[in-house]
């Protein structure tokens, strides 16, 4: 009787403690209600290599513009430490010559690049939640318009890798704020119409750094 009363008092005490932690109770019932999707608003740095060539013209380069342009993301976590990341946004970037074609202005292209990232979220630092990711970049260029000359410049669409890394740091459950910066590997083949020079083609190689801000909602 005696042992009885005493596995009985044990059990009931460790079933207090048990109940006994409502802020722990709380975590574990807001982590099992959390939406795994998340977006953010950001906006957008495009930066390119200026790097390129014109098939035949020696010492030939070429340089692009900077743009600033909103972009969308859209993530969706498998677990707190892991998610993929979708981002839309779109922008334009005037082509220029450079090197022995210094002063060449050949146009300007419109630029659709959505990434998809898998990305690691550390986790075990409070509001401040950075995070690494890599995936794959598939770019459209729309809507090429010409200059000095040029005509029907064509430049292809290209898949690349991307690398990223960004953080963000949550005020609550749902709203934040982040940093985030990619590397997209962007090298693509180009051709145009000359008045004088007739058809050119080359390699236009970007390389863009996308250097992101803004805010971030977590459903």
């Amino acid at each position: 009787m005696g042992a009885a009363t005493v596995l009985l008092s044990d059990a009931a005490q460790a079933a207090d403690l048990r109940v006994s932690d409502p802020a722990q109770a709380a975590q574990e019932a807001v982590a099992a209600a959390r939406s795994p999707w998340q977006v953010r608003v950001r906006a957008l740095g495009v930066i390119p290599n200026d790097k390129g060539s014109v098939n035949g013209v020696a010492g030939s380069d070429l340089q692009y513009s900077n743009s600033i342009t909103p972009e969308l993301d859209i993530s969706y976590y498998f677990t707190d430490n892991l998610a993929a990341e979708l981002i839309l946004g779109t922008t334009s970037s005037k082509i220029g010559g450079a090197g022995t074609l210094a002063g060449v202005n050949v146009g300007k292209t419109w630029i659709l690049p959505p990434t998809l990232t898998l990305q690691y979220h550390f986790t075990e630092l409070g509001a401040f939640k950075p995070y690494v990711g890599a995936g794959i970049n598939y770019t459209f260029f729309y809507n090429e318009s010409e200059k000095g000359g040029f005509s029907n410049l064509k430049v292809d669409h290209h898949v690349g890798a991307a690398l990223q890394v960004g953080f963000d740091y949550m005020f609550n459950e749902h709203w934040g704020v982040n940093f985030d910066v990619k590397k997209i590997f962007l090298e693509t083949d180009w051709s145009a119409n000359h008045s004088t020079l007739g058809r050119l083609s080359g390699k236009a190689k970007l390389d863009p750094w996308l250097v992101g801000a803004g805010v971030t909602y977590r459903f």
